[in-house]
């Protein structure tokens, strides 16, 4: 039997106990009153059998209540309400000596590698059952996203990254994309925006199987779960950032591109340019004396610590002849878009589009930049507002999961359950869903043929 249960039934056991005894109390206490010779029921007796009486009803009672005390205490370790999560969450040392860089030397990522796009192209020819593309255009993709190694800071934080990596994997599972989610800070130095670095440059030389992988963070949401990145325009491209030629390379803004969410090609390349930029990354006065830099040289940016979003501006602008040509600033469609502007107009994009655009009219991703849903401080906006926005979102992206199965959400904001929208066919293999996204065109693997 469950812990909480047996801690409830041994109270109503004492509850009982403490009636019996009371039930005995009063029979003493008439009994005394009545068996006597009525020359002895004197108010002096009476009132010394009263007071015997409360005296015994109040110590059963006070025994009672030290017993269910007791229990309550023994069977409260089942119990997550009055449980004490710093308990198990609180860092500890474990006896062996961490790692620590030599300051005197500068940082970098792991060992210099020149040679990679070598090393791969023979791996490749030696794994034939692990190819890098699904079929002529569909390279192999992996998702990576992630979060901290702890509980978030506030209550309600961990339920949105649930809600989060939910919405991946159903886009992932549509598009044949596999997903890699972290929980693991790999550098103590690179926290922060800066974790993904070391991530990336080692899921990159694990997977050479990998020919994108695309980089999201974790409060940012698929919200048009039809649209498919057009992957042959990037062919001869190696990242591909949400962005603007204009604002990056002749306005310098800090903004003119985001690194939320981004595509990164498993190649030499991509090593190159994540060693160029993680010597700004480690904390510290590393970091804080880039920043300088960074808000010195870069459009309106405030002055806080070197950012990896501000870092790749600067390097694009600084290094434009070594970088820009194998760098694609998309704006066709919304590989990043911002929550302020999108999520209030769902219900108009419902009316006029249908997904598949991945643009203004049906937004690919969307972005809740400032929110900070697993954060306590910091936060820029109202976090009601963010968290009804959030809320919103994934209604909105849900809805075109749940139509495949016939149902929807009752409204964008309607957190208590769904409706049918469909119903029951005894022919369910010939149903089709609105978007047709149950067996999308997308979604199909070019098989070789055995003769």
């Amino acid at each position: 039997m469950a812990g909480g249960a047996l801690a409830v039934l041994w109270q109503h056991k004492l509850k009982l106990l403490c009636l019996f005894l009371v039930l005995i109390v009063l029979h003493v206490n008439i009994g005394e009153r009545n068996s006597g010779p009525p020359e002895t029921d004197s108010d002096e007796a009476v009132s010394h059998t009263r007071k015997h009486g409360r005296a015994l009803q109040e110590a059963s009672m006070t025994a009672a209540e030290g017993e269910i005390e007791s229990r309550s205490k023994e069977y409260g370790k089942y119990s997550y309400a009055g449980f004490d999560i710093t308990k198990i969450i609180k860092d500890e040392d474990d006896g062996v000596d961490e790692f620590k860089r030599d300051p005197s030397q500068p940082y970098s990522l792991g060992p210099k590698i020149t040679d990679w796009d070598e090393q791969r192209s023979e791996w490749l020819k030696q794994n034939p059952n692990s190819p890098n593309f699904l079929s002529e255009n569909k390279p192999r993709v992996m998702l990576v996203t992630g979060s901290s190694p702890k509980p978030c800071e506030n209550p309600v934080g961990d339920h949105y990254l649930v809600k989060s990596i939910k919405n991946k994997v159903d886009y992932c599972r549509l598009h044949r994309i596999e997903v890699y989610y972290n929980m693991a800070l790999l550098d103590a130095e690179m926290s922060g925006f800066w974790a993904k670095l070391p991530l990336l440059r080692k899921l990159l030389l694990s997977h050479p199987e990998m020919e994108f992988l695309w980089w999201m963070d974790s409060d940012a949401m698929f919200t048009d779960m039809a649209f498919e990145i057009p992957w042959d325009k990037y062919k001869d491209h190696n990242l591909v950032l949400h962005g603007w030629n204009a604002d990056v390379y002749d306005l310098k803004r800090w903004v003119g591109l985001n690194t939320g969410s981004f595509l990164i090609r498993n190649c030499q390349w991509s090593l190159d340019i994540l060693d160029t930029l993680a010597p700004m990354g480690p904390k510290g006065k590393i970091r804080e004396e880039a920043g300088k830099i960074l808000t010195s040289e870069l459009k309106e940016r405030p002055v806080f610590e070197a950012d990896d979003q501000s870092a790749m501006v600067y390097i694009l602008v600084t290094q434009r002849e070594k970088w820009a040509k194998k760098v694609y600033l998309e704006s066709a469609y919304f590989l990043h878009g911002y929550w302020g502007i999108l999520v209030e107009g769902y219900e108009e994009l419902m009316e006029n589009f249908r997904p598949g655009y991945g643009d203004h009219r049906w937004p690919l991703v969307t972005h809740f930049v400032g929110c900070k849903p697993c954060g306590k401080f910091g936060v820029d906006y109202s976090v009601e507002k963010c968290l009804k926005q959030m809320d919103r979102a994934f209604n909105f992206a849900d809805n075109q999961i749940l139509q495949i199965y016939g149902f929807a959400h009752k409204t964008l904001d309607d957190r208590r359950g769904v409706k049918r929208i469909r119903n029951e066919s005894s022919n369910p293999l010939e149903e089709e869903d609105e978007y047709g996204l149950r067996h999308p065109a997308f979604k199909g693997v070019k098989v070789e043929s055995s003769s």
